[in-house]
């Protein structure tokens, strides 16, 4: 069980699945850069992170932006949506002070792009389903991610396999996190869609613009 003062953002465990090293240059050393992505993230989380929105669609509640936290995990953080679909009975389920009956939480991430081909998405996305679950002392089997560029909602069964790869990617945030140490530098074909590359890998980004520089202007010497 970590600390209040141990927490780290829940946000992060996403950054720390794709790049460890991306991860520890935003949380550790503080660092941000804005690219087209990351605009149109933010873009799109705007329209979604109203939590005095309540969205009643049937029987189904939306409700926006709450703050949860897991003393296990050693996060917290803000939720896009958590749906409460209601249930006849109270076994894993909820009341709220403002709709009679049980409800039973599923929470919703809201993605800009679209399905990744790891599972960055699914352990942020279980992250938040065990942070609810240790907050109101119910089981969430499943939950949603719901991608903007192909306006496509995926179910996700939060596994016994997710929660493990979850738990594990925590403690290794924790572990980082303690070191205060950078992680290596791992140049992957994505590096170039991060908005950090430039912060990142500064010596290999000069040296390719350098090589392009000489390559332009040799040519046009020579010719």
């Amino acid at each position: 069980m970590y600390t209040e003062d141990e927490m780290l953002m829940l946000s992060g465990i996403q950054h720390f699945m794709f790049c460890p090293r991306q991860w520890a240059l935003i949380h550790i050393e503080q660092q941000w850069a804005e690219n087209k992505l990351t605009t149109e993230g933010q873009l799109l989380h705007k329209n979604v992170d109203n939590p005095f929105y309540r969205q009643k669609n049937g029987d189904v509640i939306t409700l926006r932006s709450l703050h949860i936290a897991s003393k296990q995990l050693g996060l917290y953080g803000i939720t896009d949506a958590v749906e409460l679909k209601p249930s006849d009975t109270s076994e894993d389920a909820i009341t709220h002070n403002r709709y009679k009956g049980y409800w039973k939480p599923y929470p919703v991430e809201y993605k800009r792009g679209r399905h990744k081909p790891d599972e960055r998405d699914e352990v942020q996305l279980a992250a938040q389903a065990m942070c609810l679950e240790e907050m109101y002392g119910i089981n969430i089997p499943y939950g949603a991610l719901y991608y903007e560029e192909v306006k496509r909602r995926e179910t996700i069964f939060i596994s016994e396999s997710l929660r493990a790869l979850t738990v594990q990617c925590a403690k290794q945030m924790h572990d980082v996190f303690k070191t205060g140490v950078l992680p290596k530098a791992n140049k992957q074909h994505h590096c170039k869609n991060c908005s950090l590359v430039n912060i990142c890998m500064p010596e290999t980004n000069d040296c390719a613009q350098v090589s392009t520089y000489l390559k332009k202007n040799l040519y046009e010497v020579i010719t």
